[in-house]
């Protein structure tokens, strides 16, 4: 028989467990606390999930202090785990909650906060042109060895059907969402500044894909500066399942060839990056930051009114803290500042790192503001499996050294600039690409490629394939072995 644990001994396991910083997913890092506490082997009542819902969003929930006192039950649980939410609302409530989600599979929610999802391998964003119905997608980038990018699609393709049908409002979420089959996507391009459409199609299966966040890397000797850059789109250790942290690795290596070869300069790309494990933001951090190492602030985290007293007198004030690593390949001793490339898909860990990081060194945004998540979430799934939903709601704030955290509404760039629909894109690492090449002038100057004007055009952003990422981060808490009373 499973016996519930009480409030403090599921405590423990939080202070074992992990936490995330992930972006929003548009209705949205592991631990697994309260159980069920029924025995049946019959399938689970709605009831019984939103009493675990409940019954954990009153320890770990961020404004736990705001749940109602008389929620619905009867609700599905979904419906009913949004009804509990502080839910943000620019007038009444500006600083309540736009980030937390909850999902019917834990497994799949755990999976895709490793990188592991079924998708086709290629992420894009959506437009809507003014005075029209018609929806346009655009490629962001193909993961390397994807169904998509094996088939040749390429980061600045458009297109403008699925399946033989034409995107429009009524029907793009349908058609993009799919069942998981063969998707046969319908290519436009750009002809004068203006969208053509086509006869070319490609067809694409999607698979269960583990991605590798490190999309690229590269070193550029220009004017004198030794630069470096790297495209990185989601904080993640390494690949799911794995306890070895495959990916934190790779990125210990760049850095040790950016330092190798003298990088005086950075450029990190983290327009697509929308969050994840705090452990590998602590990692990037702590290779980039200037005079940093294992005993400076990289991050102090606010929990509610009901934890904080218990997590401090069990494990002391420094259980708040993140602390820089003292890294070998650490190159802050030649830099002066970093530029970070951004747009309003770069969130949490993202944004993580940009705070930290400031109090040490000179931080540049590039790009559009950002997406302003200045909270940080845990997986919470059900130890007995009976239950197989996880929920990954909001429990803690961040701030960085000097008790900063003032970007709820986003970082703002020094310098704007959009990606467009009718803009012709340029691929990664390509010089005259128009934020790294913003970002090269800032650095030396001058200009490797003309700064184009940017189109006269008026459309909205719908949504992207980004939203859909769960994203996820973690910050692994080292807690001293307690026993656990049942």
């Amino acid at each position: 028989m499973h016996q519930r644990r009480d409030w403090r001994s599921a405590l423990l396991l939080l202070a074992a467990g992990s936490f995330l910083m992930t972006s929003c997913k548009k209705e949205i890092d592991s631990i697994t606390p309260q159980s069920s506490t029924t025995t049946s082997t019959t399938s689970t009542s709605d009831q019984e999930v939103n009493k675990w819902i409940i019954d954990n969003l009153k320890i770990y929930y961020y404004w736990n202090d705001k749940l109602p006192a008389n929620p619905n039950n009867t609700q599905k649980p979904a419906d009913f785990f949004k009804s509990l939410l502080y839910s943000y609302d620019a007038t009444v409530r500006p600083d309540g909650d736009r980030f937390s989600w909850i999902q019917e599979s834990a497994d799949e929610l755990k999976a895709s906060l490793s990188g592991e999802s079924k998708t086709t391998g290629m992420e894009y964003q959506l437009y809507r042109p003014a005075g029209t119905d018609d929806i346009y997608g655009k490629v962001l980038y193909t993961h390397p060895g994807s169904p998509a990018a094996l088939a040749g699609i390429k980061r600045g393709d458009i297109f403008y059907k699925v399946n033989g049908q034409k995107l429009v409002t009524a029907n793009y979420s349908q058609l993009l969402a799919g069942d998981g089959s063969t998707f046969t996507y319908g290519f436009a391009k750009l002809q004068d500044g203006k969208i053509v459409t086509t006869d070319e199609t490609k067809t694409v299966t999607p698979v269960v894909l583990q991605q590798n966040p490190i999309l690229m890397d590269t070193v550029y000797t220009i004017a004198g500066k030794t630069i470096g850059y790297f495209v990185y789109n989601q904080f993640v250790p390494g690949p799911n399942g794995s306890s070895v942290p495959t990916y934190d690795n790779q990125l210990d290596a760049i850095f040790g060839k950016f330092k190798a070869k003298g990088v005086n300069e950075l450029v990190i790309d983290f327009r697509y990056n929308p969050g994840g494990y705090v452990s590998s933001a602590t990692n990037l951090a702590s290779l980039i930051g200037r005079g940093v190492d294992q005993s400076k602030v990289f991050a102090r985290k606010e929990w509610n009114s009901t934890l904080t007293p218990e997590l401090e007198k069990q494990y002391g004030k420094s259980f708040f803290y993140d602390y820089f690593k003292t890294k070998a390949n650490n190159i802050g001793g030649n830099l002066n500042r970093v530029y970070v490339l951004t747009t309003r898909r770069t969130a949490s860990a993202s944004e993580l790192v940009i705070n930290g990081l400031r109090p040490y060194m000179t931080v540049t945004t590039i790009g559009a503001t950002t997406t302003g998540k200045n909270v940080g979430s845990i997986t919470i799934s059900d130890d007995t499996k009976k239950i197989k939903w996880g929920m990954q709601p909001i429990v803690s704030k961040s701030f960085n050294s000097l008790g900063q955290s003032d970007y709820t509404a986003g970082f703002i760039p020094a310098v704007k600039i959009d990606e467009l629909l009718t803009q012709d894109w340029k691929q990664f690492g390509d010089i005259s690409e128009v934020m790294l090449n913003e970002a090269i002038y800032q650095i030396t100057g001058g200009r490797t490629a003309r700064r184009p004007a940017p189109p006269q055009e008026s459309t909205t952003i719908i949504s992207s394939s980004i939203e859909q990422k769960a994203g996820g981060s973690n910050m692994f808490f080292e807690a001293p072995a307690l026993r656990v009373n049942q």
